[in-house]
């Protein structure tokens, strides 16, 4: 196993597709993944999974059905298991690390063309 440190700027710097998290760590069960919001995504939930949104630049409102949280930089929100939400990217590009379980899969319940079916690991 190597072990290597991880820049944030320089790993966000390697995409530019949106809604489409990228592997940059694995912790036991658990990988640690980046991603770049804008625009709306679609309303879902996880059955299993509790999800943990950590905003790094921008602003990320979560939907919920009984109202809307906003999460700005430095700032993080972890969506219960079952709970319906729908992240969307607030004036333009938002940057979200994301802590999960290895086998969630981003869009919970629902296929989209937002869909990954396998994560990129950069």
């Amino acid at each position: 196993m190597t072990i290597a440190k991880v820049n944030l700027e320089n790993a966000f710097s390697l995409f530019s597709d949106h809604w489409s998290p990228k592997i940059v760590g694995d912790v036991n069960d658990t990988q640690v993944k980046l991603a770049k919001f804008e625009g709306r995504f679609d309303w879902h939930h996880h059955a299993n999974e509790n999800e943990m949104f950590f905003v790094l630049s921008g602003l990320m409102r979560i939907d919920l059905r009984d109202g809307a949280i906003d999460v700005g930089p430095g700032e993080f929100i972890i969506i219960p298991k079952g709970v319906e939400h729908c992240p969307e990217a607030i004036g333009g590009e938002c940057s979200v690390m994301l802590i999960e379980r290895a086998e969630i899969k981003h869009t919970g319940n629902i296929v989209t063309e937002k869909t990954v079916i396998e994560y990129e690991r950069l």
